[in-house]
């Protein structure tokens, strides 16, 4: 229970959302913390480039491995490039199948503004540095100019636009998860040499082999990595780039949220081995468990620190170094490969975005539209600038000597320059008055909803006015203890006249045995017309819910008792309980307390923080878009409620 210590509801968190965070933002969190690695991995390759001749014969050292007759020997510099960047590529493919199960892309029609805006993102550098090359030596690395480094530009994106909202990130990865998936084409099918259409085939054949396999739930986790495995080395062997067979991995693996049911059962294994403790149901209930989780999520959670903290920083390191002096300088910059190069991402990437993203808004005469601000665009634009692992490994297979230098000081200072340009657009963005200021960095467009039921005042519990523009959707379990903690958080929210708050059940019987009979008593209360004063007592009482102690809260509440015994011994209420639980389920909500605001699910903490955050971003949208209808600029707002 909460002690009334402001710094323990800052500590909150569901147990079940510290498993099963929303994936953009665990996204997020994870490439914002690497972002100062990844930046000094590139400062020590600097460093050392220009301390001697060492880092070129370090990274160049062959490594091999043999077995038998045979044998592959790469160098140190291309096992990490080919090799643990593979990796790399297997979370942006396991992202990628995220956005499209879970995220903003399940919505199929919303899929067509980032494929656009990621093409267009690709194709304007492109041209921009052709045009500045064309006919000379750097043509060949056309490539180079494309594709932005997602985990860079969302990890300088925290440092040049701190306060810009989490739908901002969001926009940016959505947009170039598609960058990422063409610069991967690219790579295999332009800058791969004589390519073993042999192996090729192999390669294809074991990976429908491991298609089959998670399919149909055959071998175990260790027989599906060799067939990975199998997987890059045919890749590797045939001549095309392996880091693909990463993404198509990735992008196989299927995302989804933990059912209430399969949660259950997992539960049901634990007691058995609670019951029991013997190694063989240890084995059972710690496979139920991690069956519940989805194999992207599994395999997300344990390559996502090791690429962001370990591989990508070791990439930085094998390949940002440059040795600079003042001949070199001279010469790069006026040379059209660097020339080239800054041009596309600086100037490029932004007019691309951009101009994509508005022209999509106005051939669909504004049905499809960006999910975010103009302001949130343009500084999307600004960021994408920020090119280097795809460029990079572009300029290692298109350039040599000089011009691979080029190349490389051509990302780096496009990066820069792109931090830069962000910068300005968000502060000037931060001047703007509030209102104008939410507009331009949150947008007009409708959101998806993940709440499935509306808010029917007719049959909802609401507590607050019923024509709030804010509405708090809060399933949970009158014995779980994280409700009981989350009260005070709520009741501060609730001091807010324009916010409403609606309780719905979802008794988890398999770990809260009395949780189901307090709901139908809650519901028992509000038929005499004393359903809060009902939910706030048992919401304290936690560890006294059997059925005297009920019927001992109906007496103290003055309800006529024997019409709330018969009531609660009979199940009278169980059908409206049990409405909420389906509600629940097709919400895609297994744990509580689970929180809406607005229909859009709040994932993380549920502390006064979160939830103040949360309803004041909600406030502010309802806001913009009660005036965009007036004005005719933008789409009339939702019901609070859905």
């Amino acid at each position: 229970m909460p002690t009334g210590d402001p710094r323990d509801l800052n500590a909150l968190r569901t147990p079940w959302t510290k498993s099963f965070a929303t994936p953009v933002r665990a996204f997020l969190q994870t490439e914002s913390g690497s972002a100062g690695v990844l930046v000094a991995g590139i400062a020590a390759a600097l460093v050392w480039a220009n301390l001697g001749s060492s880092y070129e014969s370090v990274w160049t050292t062959p490594f091999g491995l043999r077995l038998g007759d045979g044998s592959v020997t790469r160098d140190l510099r291309t096992w990490v490039n080919s090799g643990l960047m593979t990796l790399f590529f297997l979370v942006v493919g396991l992202e990628a199948r995220r956005e499209i199960d879970l995220g903003d892309l399940r919505d199929r029609a919303r899929v067509l503004l980032p494929v656009a805006a990621g093409l267009f993102g690709m194709v304007v550098p492109v041209g921009l540095y052709l045009a500045v090359n064309a006919g000379g030596s750097g043509a060949t690395g056309w490539g180079v100019a494309m594709s932005t480094d997602t985990a860079l530009a969302l990890g300088l994106l925290v440092v040049v636009g701190y306060d810009v909202p989490d739908r901002v990130r969001t926009f940016l990865l959505t947009v170039f998860v598609v960058d990422d998936l063409v610069a991967l084409l690219v790579i295999a099918v332009v800058y791969s040499d004589d390519v073993r259409l042999w192996y090729v085939a192999l390669a294809t054949a074991l990976f429908l082999g491991l298609l089959l396999a998670k399919r149909l739930q055959l071998g175990t986790p260790a027989s599906l990595v060799v067939l990975g495995i199998g997987v890059w080395a045919s890749m590797l062997a045939s001549g095309v780039d392996p880091v693909v067979s990463g993404l198509v991995i990735g992008l196989s693996a299927a995302a989804y949220t933990p059912a209430r049911g399969d949660l259950e059962e997992a539960s049901g294994l634990f007691r058995q081995f609670r019951e029991e403790p013997t190694p063989d149901l240890a084995r059972t209930a710690e496979v139920g468990l991690r069956r519940t989780l989805s194999p992207n999520d599994r395999a997300q959670r344990f390559y996502h620190p090791w690429t962001s903290y370990v591989i990508v920083p070791l990439f930085a390191l094998a390949n940002a170094g440059v040795a600079i002096d003042g001949e070199f300088l001279r010469r790069a910059l006026t040379s059209p490969i660097t020339l080239g190069v800054v041009l596309a991402y600086a100037v490029g990437k932004p007019v691309a975005v951009v101009s994509a993203s508005w022209a999509i808004a106005r051939l669909t005469h504004g049905r499809v539209q960006p999910a975010v601000g103009w302001a949130a665009v343009a500084g999307s634009g600004t960021i994408a600038g920020i090119g280097f692992t795809v460029s990079f490994l572009i300029a290692t297979l298109a350039l040599h000597g000089d011009r691979l230098a080029e190349a490389k000081l051509g990302v780096l200072v496009a990066a820069v320059v792109a931090a830069g340009a962000t910068w300005v657009v968000f502060r000037i963005t931060a001047a703007l008055p509030a209102d104008r200021r939410t507009a331009a960095l949150q947008g007009r467009a409708e959101q998806l909803v993940d709440l499935a039921v509306d808010v029917d005042p007719e049959r909802d519990h609401i507590r607050g006015p019923s024509d709030a523009p804010v509405t708090v959707v809060e399933y949970g379990d009158f014995q779980c203890p994280y409700c009981g903690q989350a009260e005070p958080a709520v009741r501060a929210v609730l001091g807010d006249r324009d916010v409403r708050f609606v309780w719905r059940h979802l008794p988890l019987p398999d770990v809260h045995p009395e949780a189901e009979l307090a709901a139908q008593a809650a519901e028992a209360a509000g038929e005499q017309g004393a359903f809060w004063e009902m939910h706030d007592l048992l919401l304290t009482r936690q560890d006294s819910l059997k059925k005297p102690h009920l019927l001992g809260y109906a007496e103290e509440l003055g309800l006529d008792v024997e019409r709330f015994k018969k009531e609660l011994y009979s199940h009278a209420h169980a059908g409206r309980v049990g409405q909420d639980v389906e509600s629940a389920d097709i919400s895609g909500v297994s744990g509580t307390p689970t929180f809406f605001v607005n229909g859009r699910r709040l994932y993380g903490a549920f502390d006064l923080a979160s939830l103040t955050g949360a309803v004041g971003t909600a406030r502010a949208r309802a806001r913009v878009g009660a005036a965009g209808s007036r004005d005719g600029t933008g789409a009339p707002p939702r019901p609070a409620d859905s």
